[in-house]
């Protein structure tokens, strides 16, 4: 299989449209640092949900999502399908305190939240930690997807795949700015949509499947199809469903889905026009994200089983493909080959579109952290905005310099998921209760972060690494929540004064404010504890997202089973659910209404 001269043509055309877009759109990106990074602060929700739902389909997620289905069958997608309760917490809970706070970049929050030395090391390590080093990994893992995309639709070696897909998107990045990546994304959602739903019915096509109802009863798939692992089995449902409902989606720090929001996630929501469309936005996203995403990713995956049913199968059709790179989640791109000529070029654009997705937001907030938490901050607070948008290009193209080396030193998707949950392991909690208990301090924070890595890296490297993932996983966030949490309580709070400038912008709710709403009562402040986001509300509307994003996902897979009275009955809880939960965001009042 190789692609004929109709889709090379598809493939450039799309790139240099996508190109032109991104620049033209971006063409006031040079005026400030703010146009560059956030656009102004004036995007809608509907633009900035579809952008974050562009930036999550990257090049390795199909790979990862195949790589976990064969493993471990339709129900393994609970490692990630869990997450939608991080992002309904982020959506109710956070969206609106994150545009309130008016930062430029969440790693700017730790010196709104907290004072001193220690609040400027935390904004300085935290913004090369995350900004450079666990960027970097995130690009590498999605180029890394590029080079085994590359290698089977292409033929291109790792090298070439490297230095073509980070010059284009460079290129792109640094022009545009965060404007061009969000009009640009329009145009790569769609375009890698339709690849998607396209590769999923030329799976069904293959003559080894042959339909939809043929591949759900392929002995292949035996016990891979349901939503749930075996419940008579604990081996098999503790790891695939209780740790990621009970331990993984609020422990752990993972880029998009990091409890109480972060990263590009937050600079969407610092990008909004108003605290209404900053939750709208995170709202639309996780409903995309959940509800529609999936399926045609694991209908591929079911049908390369019936294919391709082994590492083996793979090796044998692909003798050109490096070993290094042989593994379950080649089982994607492999499908790929089988889509025919004008076609298999929409797909291969679609692919494209999904990698400069991902990568160039990367690359725009990368840059912010070096720039705005580093080089402004720390280096040259004097900069002008010309200087400061020449900072973040400079940066840009540093940033893609490093990944694409980190890339070429990676073998799976996989591989990188599972080293970024286990280092992250334990911090979560930590990122939800600094907005609402007033005890957390910066030492809380660093704590956090040093009692994660060491106990994460001392288990990975010891004995202990012979035990299950789930059990590693979950060792490292108690014990990491201990050391934390002590080391909250030994150490002096946050400043009274800081603490009430934190308050009286932000106005979180809860009981864990009381002392400081107290305090401000003493000293005369009117109407301070005027609850502009109830708990118990926002609360009821996570839960009610929940159950409505959860019917529909379950419903639309029923569909893919052939069990349509299934699918009509998750779809009528899913509504029945989503009609309660507006009736609660009805009541909840952002302060810009």
């Amino acid at each position: 299989m190789s692609l004929e001269t109709i889709d090379w043509v598809i493939v450039i055309a799309f790139m240099m449209l996508t190109l032109f877009i991104g620049i033209y759109a971006g063409r006031k990106a040079g005026n400030s640092s703010e146009d560059f990074f956030l656009s102004g602060r004036s995007m809608p929700w509907w633009l900035l949900g579809t952008s974050m739902v562009a930036t999550t389909f990257s090049t390795d997620t199909p790979n990862l999502v195949a790589n976990i289905t064969r493993v471990n069958g339709v129900a393994g997608n609970w490692s990630w399908w869990s997450f939608l309760l991080t992002g309904m917490m982020t959506t109710f809970l956070f969206a609106h305190l994150w545009r309130r706070s008016g930062v430029t970049t969440d790693i700017e929050f730790y010196e709104l939240r907290y004072e001193g030395k220690s609040a400027a090391f935390l904004r300085m390590f935290r913004a090369v930690y995350i900004g450079l080093v666990f960027n970097v990994m995130i690009m590498a893992t999605v180029t890394l997807s590029a080079i085994k995309f590359g290698a089977v639709l292409f033929g291109l070696g790792p090298l070439e795949t490297v230095l073509i897909a980070s010059v284009v998107t460079v290129i792109f990045s640094a022009a545009g700015g965060l404007r061009g990546i969000l009009f640009s994304d329009l145009i790569l959602f769609c375009t890698a949509m339709l690849g998607a739903f396209i590769a999923a019915s030329v799976a069904l096509d293959h003559p080894d499947v042959g339909s939809l109802s043929a591949l759900m009863d392929h002995p292949n798939l035996q016990g891979k199809t349901s939503f749930f692992p075996d419940m008579s089995d604990p081996s098999s449902w503790v790891p695939l469903l209780l740790i990621p409902l009970v331990v993984q989606w609020w422990s752990v720090w993972y880029p998009g889905a990091e409890p109480g929001g972060g990263g590009y996630i937050a600079q969407r929501m610092l990008a909004a026009k108003d605290e209404r469309n900053a939750v709208g936005a995170i709202l639309f996203f996780n409903a995309v994200h959940y509800i529609i995403r999936p399926w045609p990713w694991i209908v591929v995956a079911l049908a390369s089983m019936v294919v391709f049913p082994d590492l083996d199968s793979l090796r044998q059709a692909f003798p050109h493909v490096d070993e290094s790179v042989i593994g379950h989640d080649l089982a994607y791109p492999a499908m790929l080959t089988f889509i025919p000529t004008g076609w298999l070029g929409l797909v291969a654009a679609s692919l494209v579109a999904a990698y400069m997705s991902t990568i160039s937001t990367s690359l725009n907030l990368g840059s912010s952290y070096m720039v705005k938490d580093v080089y402004q901050r720390f280096m040259k607070p004097e900069a002008s905005e010309k200087e400061l948008v020449m900072a973040g290009r400079i940066a840009t193209v540093t940033i893609m310099i490093l990944a694409c080396i980190l890339a070429l030193m990676l073998s799976n998707a996989l591989q990188a998921f599972q080293i970024i949950l286990s280092v992250g392991a334990g911090t979560g909690l930590l990122f939800i209760v600094r907005w609402y208990w007033h005890r957390i301090n910066s030492w809380s924070e660093i704590s956090a972060m040093v009692f994660s890595f060491v106990i994460s890296l001392t288990i990975e490297f010891s004995s202990l690494s012979a035990y299950p993932d789930w059990l590693k996983l979950s060792g490292a966030v108690g014990l990491t929540t201990i050391g934390w949490v002590i080391v909250t309580l030994l150490t002096p709070p946050t400043k009274p004064e800081k603490l009430d400038e934190f308050y009286l912008k932000i106005k979180p709710s809860g009981p864990g404010w009381k002392p400081v709403v107290n305090r401000l009562k003493q000293a005369g402040v009117q109407d301070v504890d005027k609850d502009t986001g109830n708990m118990t509300t926002a609360f009821s509307c996570m839960f009610f997202g929940c159950i409505t994003i959860y019917g529909m996902l379950f419903s639309f897979g029923s569909i893919v089973q052939t069990d349509l009275m299934s699918a009509v009955l998750y779809a009528a809880g899913a509504a029945g659910s989503a009609m309660i939960g507006f009736q609660y965001w009805k009541k909840i009042d952002y302060q810009d209404d």
